[in-house]
């Protein structure tokens, strides 16, 4: 299972989001990260996606360790983020009665 983040901020305010990255506490055990992965959008400033893998077992330990890391950049002017957990196919297809 994944945790999908999306980040988008003003590029004037990279070097404040660089200094709270680098505070940001390790991950727990049972999460690997695959990102952040960047791109500049012209009239957005930068786009960051990060993409959490964990086990289902997990889900709600995940869900709040990725939101209380986002939580860190509150108050960068300009910064916003949304987080959801995303479904393999074949866990989607179990929810409607499929396989």
């Amino acid at each position: 299972m994944v945790i999908i983040a999306n980040v988008a901020y003003p590029s004037e305010h990279s070097p404040e989001v660089g200094k709270r990255l680098l505070k940001l506490p390790p991950l727990p055990s049972y999460m690997t990260i695959k990102g952040p992965f960047v791109i500049g959008d012209v009239g957005v400033g930068i786009k960051v996606t990060t993409i959490f893998e964990f086990d289902q077992t997990k889900t709600a330990e995940a869900m709040e360790f990725v939101g209380n890391r986002y939580a860190q950049y509150i108050g960068v002017p300009g910064f916003t983020y949304n987080v959801a957990i995303w479904f393999e196919i074949k866990e989607a297809l179990k929810m409607v009665g499929i396989g």
